[in-house]
């Protein structure tokens, strides 16, 4: 597995113009994420949740990557075996960055997959035809997105990416869903980029922390990398 994990955020696709939970406006503002992120609401919302990731889709169509997702596509372009990319987003900010081997532990927003099967399909920003089932067992399509309460099956796989792990990058989140001082501790050297402190963060275990943009702090970021890759 990799040497330099780099785990991102919301707070890396903020700049591209992407809404977070936290925005004062936007399109998580005009719903409770009770009816339309968590488990069981394709049961008791499913049009509303449904219409809702429908809109995200259309959201991201014409957001583009900024600094911070190119510099990090293109460290690991140089150093593909070195470098892994792990994301709590699900869009698509790294794919049009250019690089495809993106770990996406909550879903990708252009995918919608089989509720019973493990059917996935990429219908990039379209709407998600109702009436359309799943051509292998006739079951119904949902988004592709882990839901508040549901397993997450990726969190396997980025325990095995941290296994090998030396260098841990954390950009852009708050750690309120995954516990990034639990993580961190897997590596010997640690770096924090958030636009301000988080109380559910200790900066104390990390070596460098930025408190600012990340399109300011990735290339402060990418020269500290390059004394793990050379």
């Amino acid at each position: 597995m990799s040497k330099i994990v780099i785990f991102s955020g919301a707070g890396v696709s903020a700049e591209s113009g992407i809404s977070t939970f936290r925005d004062s406006d936007g399109l998580w503002e005009k719903h409770n994420i009770a009816d339309i992120c968590t488990s069981g609401c394709l049961q008791t919302n499913r049009e509303e949740t449904l219409s809702f990731y429908d809109a995200r889709r259309n959201d991201i169509e014409d957001k583009e990557p900024n600094l911070a997702h190119k510099t990090i596509v293109k460290i690991k372009e140089q150093y593909p075996d070195k470098i892994s990319i792990i994301t709590q987003n699900v869009d698509d900010m790294f794919e049009k960055a250019g690089c495809s081997d993106i770990l996406h532990l909550h879903g990708f927003l252009r995918e919608i997959r089989c509720e019973k099967c493990s059917y996935v399909e990429d219908i990039a920003y379209a709407k998600q035809n109702r009436d359309k089932i799943c051509p292998t067992c006739n079951s119904k399509l949902r988004p592709n997105i882990v839901f508040f309460g549901e397993p997450a099956p990726k969190y396997e796989e980025l325990y095995k990416h941290l296994e090998d792990c030396e260098v841990f990058v954390c950009i852009g989140t708050s750690g309120a869903v995954i516990n990034v001082d639990m993580l961190s501790q897997w590596a010997e050297y640690r770096i924090l980029n958030n636009l301000e402190p988080s109380n559910l963060i200790n900066e104390e275990y990390f070596n460098e922390v930025y408190y600012e943009n990340a399109t300011t702090a990735i290339p402060k970021i990418e020269e500290s990398l390059q004394k793990f890759l050379d």
